[in-house]
């Protein structure tokens, strides 16, 4: 009989999910409830620890999650949301679950931010909204999860905040960021009644303005990591 091969990640790897964990809660992108996780390889990764974003401390180390097979215990049951989109999508390496305000407020409202500035441009138009507000407790509603972000890189779902997905940590990070920014100018622009006159980016000008050169991505993580204890530059 084979035994299962064991994969383990290693303390660089238990360092940056904790360091984008707490980043997130800082942010004000969590609360009680979120979580993040980074892929290890083809069939696994790592989930932050199961408990408030902003207490997870350097001894709380994250829990590795086989991409096909029941989650191992403790873990918690929306995770299967992680699962099903590394097992969707095998380019992408990290995941975030998160509760931005703004995003959580117009989703309510069934809307989901428009590409009106520059940090709105990394998301595809329209932002894929799952319209349902119930908790994920289910692989069927896994999978209708990871099927709405489909080829993009973001789902909000109404009333239960937002599920971004990247090829990296720090841009998962990033574009969870990104995603509330664009919520927040959307709001603005709606609520000063100026809809109707704003500007929304077209896809060519999406696409220009979507660009990671400049260490865009580095120095939003930096800022965003900024005053984490364990964080180093």
């Amino acid at each position: 009989m084979n035994t299962p091969s064991i994969i383990a990640a290693s303390a660089a790897q238990q360092r940056r999910l904790r360091i984008a964990a707490r980043a997130l809660a800082r942010a004000n992108l969590v609360h009680a409830y979120g979580h993040c996780s980074l892929r290890l390889d083809a069939g696994h990764f790592l989930v932050c620890a199961p408990k408030p974003m902003s207490l997870i401390t350097s001894a709380d180390d994250g829990v590795v999650v086989p991409v096909d097979g029941p989650l191992p215990e403790g873990v918690l049951g929306e995770v299967r949301i992680h699962q099903q989109i590394y097992r969707n999508r095998p380019e992408l390496g990290a995941v975030i679950r998160s509760m931005p305000p703004t995003v959580m407020s117009l989703s309510t409202a069934r809307c989901t931010p428009q590409r009106r500035h520059g940090m709105g441009s990394y998301f595809p138009a329209p932002v894929p909204l799952w319209d349902d507000p119930q908790l994920i407790r289910t692989e069927q509603q896994a999978a209708g999860v990871a099927q709405a972000v489909g080829q993009g890189n973001v789902v909000v779902m109404r009333g239960n905040g937002a599920v971004v997905a990247a090829p990296t940590l720090e841009k998962a990070l990033v574009l969870t960021w990104y995603l509330e920014d664009a919520a927040r100018v959307e709001l603005q622009v709606r609520s000063a009644g100026l809809e109707a006159q704003g500007v929304v980016l077209n896809d060519e000008e999406a696409a220009l303005r979507a660009t990671d050169a400049g260490r865009i991505f580095e120095r939003m993580w930096d800022y965003l990591s900024a005053g984490d204890p364990e964080a180093t530059f």
